[in-house]
């Protein structure tokens, strides 16, 4: 039961804590900029540190708050390149702590989730937590993963073909190559931050290789263990002592560090034609040589913020909020030790828009290195710091961070005590310096990712010199966007073929409903909802979407005259123009009802590796394009864009695998990228004729 007095209690100091806001509110004079306050008093505990004779450093933090521990292993190896068998490192990372060579896979994953605990290896690292009750078992079973990990020839080719999988997965990624791309020409291939895996590489490699690489790579001399939470110094010495201490040494290999290729003397633009991008993507970028204890480094922090830190940086309030070129705009600048990092600013933008995106991102890198910014950004670009590196302190995890920060990078005791008044005291003179000094705009790379058809032609105007290369870094010679028509095609042609490709005009025409079923990945999604679509001539429109075990969450629906959506309950009527525009539909199969004076044949392009026909097509005002194949005449993508909320947005729509239904072709999968967002959907079942009836679309 709910003490009265108390409940009053508490009402009463809100009522309180409002009439104090309000007083001070009042006070404030806003025709002034609030001076800012002094940088709050950081307190960090100091660790406590022990070594082992093996020479594993140990580095404990107590904090009794709460019964649970942590611990982080960090070996601390300089990068190495893996060479013509890079992968190795990712195969151990996967194989480590599945088990020991006294203990199988199964026992050990079935132990660690039956205390409730976790352990997580990487290639040159572990991690494990639990209830401080269970602190000696847990630790126990990370040191004997470390110590004696069971690599066996079966996991090992399990994680290879993983490892091959994924690779192949991805072979169609404009982000994946965009990020190879851009390390490869930064660094260099030679380098460890330049190199990357393929599948030839992978293949290279035996489990001989993986062996060779745990034995140079886990060595206690060269590791540090921080241990955060609800333990004290001797009861740990006691407990790693005996787990760790047999922990034997092996030889440290001997690494020389490869310098990373120099920056372009003339800033460039790097092409990588991909025909399936449906956006660009964009990467600025050039070399910093900069170290956590370098006097400038909170100074380039700051000016990195102000730059692309989020949505109040500039190049987010120029591409997304000023033009609507982009969902989102953002820069980074690394710090390495090891002299190898970058500074990159970065966008996904619309085909179209390319070649401004680019000449937009230069305009906002010279603006931060010659104007000086506005005293109320820096404050806030400082607050921003302040927040995050606040909240940052509630890990456990960040504080071990801090101290392995300190020790791999020599820094001052106090470094992390003395952070925020070092961001503080940032001037706008040291931002302009700062930038200057690690924001490149006549010396940087320009690594754009796209559909060269259409981006070249209005890049070449930027005025920047382009270099060509492939998806994995290797120069090429400016590829041939567009192959020659054949004499005499039109547009009408190629959609005539198209409906005779999937069934001829009898055949559509007889097509009165159509009933299709459709399993749905969203990326990102942890669920997978089910698509039951519903469609009569000539314009009546179902779909909804349901998960297992909550029902439909989603419905959308047009009965010919009008329609709405419904979502989480809420019922939207559909816009004039959407019911306009579904009105206007003549059947199931546009094609069939297409005129010759709203079509145009423009090029044969590639789509997805297949020659394809571009039809652009006019409706109402609107334009959309669809791509037809070459050979089999069938539909492989749409390209529609709608204004929404001041933005332009584009729906791409590839369409595949096709298989006959009643006579009919069907495309039996479809992937519908919008920006960042993408959603695939691999149909199940197809009825057609069957299953429909005017009251589904009520």
């Amino acid at each position: 039961m709910i003490n009265k007095k108390t409940m009053k209690t508490k009402l009463f100091s809100l009522f309180l804590a409002l009439v104090f806001s309000l007083g001070i509110t009042a006070q404030i004079d806003r025709s002034k900029q609030p001076e800012p306050g002094p940088a709050p008093k950081i307190s960090i505990d100091k660790p406590q540190e022990f070594e082992l004779k093996n020479g594993l450093k140990v580095l404990l933090v107590e904090n009794h708050k709460l019964p649970r521990l942590s611990y982080s292993l960090r070996i601390d190896n300089k990068p190495a390149v893996e060479g013509n068998k890079s992968g190795v490192s990712s195969i151990l990372s996967a194989m480590l702590g599945n088990g020991t060579t006294s203990i199988s896979k199964d026992e050990f994953n079935e132990e660690v989730d039956f205390l409730g605990a976790n352990i997580s290896f990487g290639s040159s690292s572990a991690f494990a937590s639990c209830l401080s009750k269970y602190a000696d078992r847990i630790l126990e079973l990370m040191a004997d993963a470390t110590k004696n990990p069971l690599l066996t020839e079966e996991e090992f080719q399990k994680e290879k073909d993983k490892l091959i999988e994924g690779l192949k997965t991805n072979e169609k990624s404009v982000s994946t190559a965009a990020g190879r791309v851009s390390n490869a020409l930064s660094y260099g291939v030679a380098h460890p931050s330049g190199e990357f895996t393929t599948e030839e590489t992978v293949n290279n490699i035996t489990l001989s290789d993986v062996l060779a690489y745990y034995e140079t790579h886990f060595n206690p001399k060269n590791s540090y263990l921080v241990v955060i939470g609800d333990i004290d110094k001797k009861t740990l010495k006691k407990s790693v002592e005996k787990n760790f201490g047999s922990w034997s040494n092996s030889v440290i290999e001997d690494v020389n560090i490869v310098e990373p290729m120099s920056n372009v003397q003339q800033t460039q633009i790097n092409f990588v034609d991909m025909p399936n991008a449906v956006q660009s993507n964009i990467i600025l970028t050039n070399n910093v040589d900069l170290k956590m204890g370098d006097d400038d480094y909170h100074a380039a922090l700051v000016a990195n913020n102000i730059l692309g830190g989020g949505a109040t940086g500039y190049l987010f309030q120029n591409l997304r909020d000023d033009k609507a070129y982009t969902y989102g705009s953002y820069s980074s600048i690394g710090a390495s030790r090891f002299g190898a990092s970058r500074f990159s600013a970065t966008a996904e933008v619309r085909n179209e828009v390319t070649d401004s995106s680019v000449v937009e991102i230069l305009k906002e890198v010279d603006r931060i290195r010659t104007e000086n910014v506005a005293p109320e950004t820096l404050e806030r670009a400082k607050a921003s710091y302040l927040g995050s590196f606040v909240m940052a302190l509630e890990s456990p995890q960040t504080v071990a961070n801090f101290a392995m920060n300190i020790k791999l990078n020599k820094l001052p005791s106090d470094y992390y005590e003395n952070y925020l008044e070092k961001i503080n005291a940032v001037t706008v003179d040291d931002v302009k310096r700062a930038a200057k000094k690690y924001f490149e705009k006549d010396n940087a790379r320009i690594i754009v990712v796209g559909k060269g058809s259409d981006v070249i032609p209005n890049l070449e105007k930027v005025g920047l010199p382009i270099k060509y290369y492939d998806k994995y870094a290797s120069a090429t010679e400016k590829p041939v966007f567009s192959k020659p028509l054949p004499e005499g095609l039109t547009a009408s042609d190629v959609v005539k073929n198209y409906v005779k490709a999937v069934g001829g005009e009898a055949k559509l025409r007889e097509v009165k409903s159509t009933l299709t079923m459709a399993d749905v990945t969203i990326t990102g999604a942890p669920f997978k909802p089910k698509a039951t679509i519903k469609q009569m001539a000539p314009n009546k429109f179902s779909m909804e979407m349901s998960i297992e075990g909550m029902g439909t969450i989603m419905k959308q629906k047009f009965d010919g005259n009008s329609g709405y959506q419904e979502q989480q309950g809420q019922k939207i009527p559909m816009s004039d123009d959407d019911v306009n525009s579904r009105k206007a539909e003549k059947g199931l199969f546009p094609e069939l009802y297409m005129e010759a004076s709203n079509i145009e044949l423009e090029s044969l392009t590639d789509v997805n590796g297949v020659d394809a026909y571009k039809i652009v097509v006019t409706k109402d005002g609107k334009s959309s394009v669809k791509y037809y194949a070459a050979d089999s005449g069938l539909l492989l993508r749409t390209e529609e864009t709608n204004e929404a909320a001041g933005q332009s947005i584009t729906t791409v729509t590839d369409y595949s695998d096709y298989k006959e239904v009643n006579g009919v072709m069907f495309a039996q999968k479809m992937k519908i990228t919008q920006g960042p967002q993408v959603f695939e959907m691999a149909i199940t079942e197809v009825k057609v004729n069957e299953g429909v009836t005017a009251e589904d679309f009520n």
